[in-house]
């Protein structure tokens, strides 16, 4: 019923919804009412689909099998809706990787037109996001480029509260007190939004990047669901419908060194959209030029392409690339 894939050690559980409700999850028929919905059936699926059997779980691994839950198609020929569950419960806007894992999975179902395909995001925040998808070969590795858009920067853009403002590279940035309180490197702050919200912080040590070993011990794990979770979870802040972190180091002329902690999530491998994010935080700063970005996570490398027209960066473009697991 459910499948497993792995997107540079992003892990998602893919499931259609007609089999969910074959195990006796009542969910809607439409995207968008499952997503207005979600808080009478989303536990019930991550438990079912994302939890590990009893007795299997490794020792020192997360909590679940999987970084999420993908639930779709909901039709039979593009474009195609889908919801992407975080193992919170909650829904996502946006997932590179999430989105690439389901566009493989689409693909061996045999729904996946050669010319690509438009993805709708439903989710309980606001209107549906949609991400063209095109299937693509890039240096012999079979994948898919997605168009995330035009990205929107700073505070506003995220919809954050009481953040001060900062230089950084001579650039104005963002001062995010509970992440400069809980490390004095963590002072320099880019919120990026590109489809979902991110809060990338510069680094000019990649020494300061946390380890996802680190992320998931307490206290640090404990300060970090507060600001990057919602209510009630974590405390909204300085985000009231939360936001994901990132830190970023440069590393070489167009290589940037990053981490993750996914709000409804916590630590991840890789992202797609947060080194989408990096990307476009580095470029905002003066890191990096138009063009390719290589961004570096413990899961693997992201080839991000910045396109730029007089100063302004017009369209954010991922390549991702995944496999079922056995």
């Amino acid at each position: 019923m459910t499948r497993f894939y792995d997107a540079r050690g992003n892990i998602y559980a893919v499931v259609s919804p007609e089999a969910l409700r074959q195990a006796g999850i009542d969910l809607p028929t439409s995207a968008a009412q499952c997503a207005s919905s979600r808080q009478k059936w989303s536990a019930a699926a991550i438990a079912l689909c994302c939890h590990w059997p009893q007795g299997q779980r490794p020792a020192n691994s997360k909590p679940h099998r999987s970084d999420g839950l993908l639930i779709g198609p909901f039709q039979t020929s593009a474009p195609f809706d889908v919801l992407i569950v975080n193992t919170d419960g909650s829904l996502a806007e946006r997932s590179g990787n999430g989105l690439t894992i389901f566009s493989q999975a689409l693909a061996e179902q045999g729904l996946m037109p050669e010319g690509g395909a438009v993805l709708c995001v439903n989710h309980d925040k606001g209107a549906a996001v949609e991400t063209s998808v095109k299937p693509a070969d890039v240096e012999g590795v079979q994948g898919f480029w997605l168009d995330l858009g035009q990205p929107g920067f700073g505070p506003d853009a995220v919809g954050a509260r009481a953040v001060g403002s900062i230089q950084f590279n001579s650039r104005n940035v963002s001062h995010v007190q509970p992440l400069a309180q809980l490390d004095p490197d963590w002072t320099h702050s880019q919120f990026v939004r590109i489809g979902n919200p991110h809060c990338v912080t510069l680094l000019s040590d990649a020494g300061a990047l946390p380890s996802n070993e680190q992320m998931l011990e307490s206290p640090l794990n404990d300060r970090l669901t507060e600001i990057a979770y919602a209510v009630p979870t974590g405390a909204g802040n300085p985000c009231p419908a939360g936001v994901n972190l990132q830190w970023a180091a440069l590393a070489s002329p167009q290589k940037i060194l990053a981490r993750v902690f996914e709000r409804g999530e916590g630590p991840t491998a890789s992202s797609g959209t947060s080194a989408s994010a990096v990307a476009c935080a580095a470029w905002r700063v003066g890191w990096v030029e138009m063009g390719e970005v290589q961004v570096v996570m413990p899961g693997g490398t992201a080839p991000i392409l910045l396109e730029v027209s007089e100063g302004e960066l017009l369209r954010v473009r991922l390549f991702g690339t995944a496999r079922l697991m056995g």
